[in-house]
């Protein structure tokens, strides 16, 4: 597809700079045109793009008709397709977010350019994009977990709820640790799974929680 568009592209006009996107774990076609071998991943959320090796016709297009090729991560896809849909309602396969990404990722290249997009294939698994989504509330920080330690005693877990919700972020999952800690018996470590509004709530929830006597810190790993 990237030569039909590339020479579509140049045909119209020769001043239009064409540029390719492949992944860092399946970059084929970029070691190709630098005459290299190169080294692939065992996978990609980008499979329409997952190529080993470029057919003969199209390596010969794209020397003649693309200006340049880069490479993007996993996350950067992940976080393209996030922001397509969230933005504008659109929900695209790996492959199809591979140009925002590299255009999120190469800002400054692109910065002060007119950009168009080819935004190609829907096909994504409900489930796959439902990890992306989860996946990427987490980055963003509207998603995130935070393991508090407390006194192991009666109200302590209440006291802590409440200045959860006093800091207006909602619980959506709790994990009572007794067993698997090198705590003192009189202590304890609970996770909390929030929803916030990014980063910055996140800093308010932990700072009310120590405010008033709780350890807490963010434990997105």
């Amino acid at each position: 597809m990237i030569s039909g568009m590339a020479v579509a592209a140049k045909t119209l006009s020769p001043a239009i700079e064409v540029i390719g996107v492949q992944t860092e774990r399946f970059p084929s076609m970029l070691c190709a045109l630098e005459g290299r071998a190169p080294v692939f991943g065992t996978s990609t959320l980008a499979e329409g793009i997952a190529v080993k090796r470029p057919g003969r016709l199209t390596l010969e297009l794209v020397r003649r008709y693309v200006d340049g090729v880069v490479l993007v991560d996993e996350g950067d896809i992940e976080a393209a397709i996030l922001l397509l849909l969230e933005v504008e309602k659109t929900v695209v396969e790996g492959a199809g977010g591979a140009g925002l990404a590299a255009l999120i990722k190469y800002a400054a290249r692109f910065a002060g350019k007119r950009v168009g997009l080819v935004l190609c294939g829907g096909n994504i698994d409900p489930l796959t994009l439902a990890d992306v989504i989860q996946r990427g509330m987490v980055r963003t920080g509207r998603l995130s977990r935070l393991t508090v330690t407390l006194r192991d005693l009666p109200g302590s877990l209440a006291k802590v709820t409440a200045a959860i919700a006093e800091a207006n972020a909602n619980i959506e999952e709790v994990h009572h640790q007794r067993a698997f800690t090198n705590l003192t018996l009189q202590e304890t470590e609970v996770d909390f799974v929030l929803e916030t509004r990014g980063f910055g709530h996140v800093e308010q929830v932990i700072a009310r929680l120590k405010a008033i006597g709780f350890d807490a810190r963010l434990n997105n790993q």
